[in-house]
């Protein structure tokens, strides 16, 4: 660690505030009544119902989502025994991903005690607090009987993750890597370096998967554990070997994996020779590994290696699977975290491995696509896909081996519960998903080179939301869909058009769009160049003349001048007067809509009028009733300026026009928000609760307050939809991802389906 280095953790650490952990209140506390329920007298409701039956405490308490981490600091990754306060950084972190991966809330707990019993006896006493208990950073012999008898002590699970979390991870890495290597574990042999903690649970997971134990050759500092070594507890003494092996170099001959958690450069490149063909190599000594990767892909072609270390292919992290563990065992209740359970997130952690990585993963790591293969053996630890699996496979695994309290019965509504973990548009696009996969509609690409084009169309292949027709050069494409690891099936489940050679499909488009553009200024020489130089009007010229269903432009280059190209080919709706742009944030507290954030400058009454009701519209196909709000600096007529009595007027229009609609204004934006300070100001507001639709009186308002909230908030947008097109197309900005794209194009293609139904032919 340099200085730089050193002082950028240190502020990390230290700045805008000490720490990396808050607490914050999940309910509202503004008003005598709010103070009431949640404290006292409201307060001893819950109290009664947790003393009737204790299990309430799920229902009615944090337990059910809380964990402790806790240590004693005796044996930190890298630093050892530096006591309970100095490893206080580290439960922090460890807090971090809980709550980064799993939405996991933690309490990190410091114990001062070396001794077992009183370390014990501290951890047992807090099992009302917690829903699980994760030990940490404790050394070994000492971590293998704490855990053992607070496992034996509390009716919550007690993980100890240096052992179990790595275990579990190594054995994903060893399962992937034994079949690419065409191996059977139960025929392999295993050479440790290392008979810690860590290294026993990882042997004995294996064990249990069908490793034999006399296979198995532990070593350690003092050479190979043989049978005549004294005072040795029972998890070593089960595979203590007789053999005359008295050294590490002497155990290597023939063996299939070497697995290492010990200390740097322990495995000498001249020994390489000795392992067996096809060897795996784990060299998950940290932060220098067991043997340099370098020096065995050089000396041994036909290894595969993995190590600790993110700047190495293959980094076995237990950060791959504790926080989704703890989420599945947290969501049944579960009792305790059983070898079933540890064997299913192995067997979920490598299954992932084997598909094609996401656009989180790719962007994490560079923009590259890993695919399961010699360097890629085991998920990457930023791939959102991980709770998806992981913790329905725990949950399982929990309800069958009869250590679940309350069973899961529709795992299908609760993988989709998890999505809110994964991405954080799922509850708000999911009705969107259901209704596109009922009829799939062909939906046209204009920057069919674009990475996140390519990802999202893997997506809407793999779900069956969409057909997609890409546009761009055929050998880039199918370049980069082999790069990126994709499965897309180019010229059948993809459709592949390029605007340059494809003259039977776009010269015939040709004079249709002369004619289109010629009133807008263009010339018909001009024009014919256009399509095959220009992906946007391509795109909306197939979509013009049948050949797509919907389009989706843009990606690259300015949204508006996009948006021009567009519109003489796919104008509005001949109801509307004009074309609006909704967008959606998502943000911790729910999902707003603002509208115009894109189209109109300075919208009269008559065109706010219109946006609203399109909006609303929109809204609703999202499965959300829309509760509108008409923003303004004025609040209920308190200005007589232009702009207030502009949303005055239109609220009287929209009233007319939609009686129905769940609406008011004008008013402050926090009124719209916040019904105890919107009841202040008028007290019979026919909008209830929280507004999720806001329509603001300018361009620049709406724009500058959807970024605003995006930034300060960490929202994540969908968005922007057009509303009032004659036909599904929509116009993505620069910095959307892949999911963003997903997002639209289901929309598109739920907009296509309407318009389907609503035509005399369909």
């Amino acid at each position: 660690m340099d200085d730089d280095f050193r002082k950028a953790a240190l502020d990390y650490h230290r700045l805008p505030r000490p720490g990396k952990l808050a607490i914050e209140p999940t309910k509202r506390m503004a008003t005598q009544r709010d103070l009431a329920l949640a404290y006292s007298p409201g307060v001893a409701a819950a109290c009664e119902a947790i003393k009737a039956d204790p299990n309430a405490a799920y229902d009615y308490t944090t337990r059910g989502n809380l964990v402790g981490v806790i240590s004693n600091g005796t044996a930190v990754l890298g630093l050892g025994n530096i006591g309970a306060l100095a490893g206080k950084p580290v439960m922090e972190g460890k807090a971090v991903l809980f709550k980064k991966f799993a939405g996991i809330d933690v309490f990190d707990i410091e114990v001062d005690a070396t001794d077992p019993a009183k370390f014990c006896d501290v951890v047992a006493a807090l099992e009302p607090t917690f829903g699980a208990i994760n030990l940490e950073d404790i050394k070994a012999p000492e971590c293998f009987a704490i855990e053992a008898e607070l496992r034996s002590r509390m009716r919550i699970p007690v993980f100890h993750d240096d052992q179990h979390g790595t275990a579990i991870t190594v054995a994903a890495a060893v399962r992937n890597g034994l079949l690419l290597q065409g191996k059977d574990l139960s025929d392999v042999k295993l050479v440790t370096s290392g008979a810690g903690a860590a290294a026993l649970a990882c042997v004995d997971l294996l064990v249990s998967m069908g490793l034999r134990p006399e296979n198995v050759t532990l070593t350690d500092i003092k050479g190979v554990i043989r049978k005549d070594r004294p005072d040795m507890l029972p998890n070593m003494a089960r595979y203590a070997r007789d053999t005359n092996a008295t050294t590490l170099q002497d155990a290597l001959p023939g063996c299939d994996i070497f697995m290492g958690l010990s200390a740097p450069r322990v495995l000498k490149p001249e020994w390489l020779p000795l392992l067996g063909d096809k060897p795996l190599i784990l060299a998950l000594a940290n932060p220098d590994p067991e043997i340099d990767p370098d020096i065995v892909s050089a000396a041994r072609p036909d290894a595969i290696i993995a190590t600790g270390r993110s700047d190495y292919a293959n980094q076995v992290n237990n950060v791959l699977c504790f926080p989704f563990i703890f989420r599945g065992a947290l969501d049944v209740w579960a009792t305790t975290i059983n070898e079933a359970m540890k064997i299913a997130a192995v067997e979920a952690i490598a299954k992932l491995a084997r598909v094609e990585a996401s656009e989180v993963v790719a962007a994490a790591y560079g923009g590259a696509a890993p695919v399961f293969g010699r360097e890629y053996i085991i998920p990457k630890p930023f791939d959102p896909r991980l709770i998806l699996e992981i913790a329905p496979a725990v949950a399982r695994a929990a309800i069958e081996s009869g250590v679940a309290r309350r069973p899961i019965t529709d795992f299908v509504a609760y993988q989709r519960d998890l999505e809110r973990f994964v991405f954080r548009s799922g509850y708000l696009m999911r009705p969107v998903f259901e209704a596109a996969m009922r009829d799939p509609k062909r939906v046209v690409f204009a920057e069919g080179e674009d990475e996140r084009i390519l990802r999202a169309a893997q997506t809407l292949v793999d779900d069956s939301i969409a057909r997609p027709i890409l546009l761009g050069r055929r050998d880039v494409i199918a370049a980069k869909v082999k790069e990126m690891g994709l499965r897309l099936d180019l010229g059948n489940q993809v459709q592949v058009l390029d605007p340059t050679y494809d003259r039977d499909v776009f010269d015939k488009l040709v004079p249709e769009y002369q004619r289109l553009s010629g009133r807008r200024g263009t010339p018909p020489e001009p024009a014919a160049r256009r399509i095959p130089t220009r992906a946007s009007v391509a795109a909306a010229m197939l979509l013009h003349d049948g050949q797509a269903d919907a389009a989706i432009c843009g990606g690259t280059g300015g949204w508006w001048r996009q948006i021009q190209y567009i519109l003489p080919i796919i104008p509005r709706r001949p109801d509307v007067n004009r074309v609006y742009a909704l967008s959606c944030l998502i943000i911790q507290t729910g999902v707003l809509f603002m509208c115009d954030t894109f189209m109109v400058t300075d919208p009269t009454a008559e065109q706010i009028t219109e946006m609203t009701l399109l909006a609303a519209e929109a809204v609703r196909g999202f499965g959300i009733a829309p509760k509108a709000a008409l923003v303004s600096h004025s609040s209920f007529g308190a200005s007589d300026s232009a702009s207030a009595r502009k949303m005055r007027q239109a609220l009287g229009m929209i009233r007319a026009r939609a009686p129905g609609l769940e609406i008011d204004g004008e008013m402050h934006a926090d009124a719209a928000l916040v019904q105890v300070i919107r009841d202040k100001a008028v007290p019979d507001s026919k909008l209830s609760g929280t507004a999720n639709l806001l329509i603001m009186p300018t361009l620049d308002a709406a724009n500058i307050s959807f970024n605003l909230l995006k930034a300060a908030a960490d929202g994540l947008p969908v968005g922007p939809i057009l509303l009032g097109m004659s036909k599904p197309i929509h116009v993505v900005v620069p910095s959307v991802t892949a999911r963003g794209i997903v997002n639209l194009s289901a929309l598109a293609v739920v907009e296509a389906q309407e318009q389907t139904s609503a035509s005399p032919s369909g």
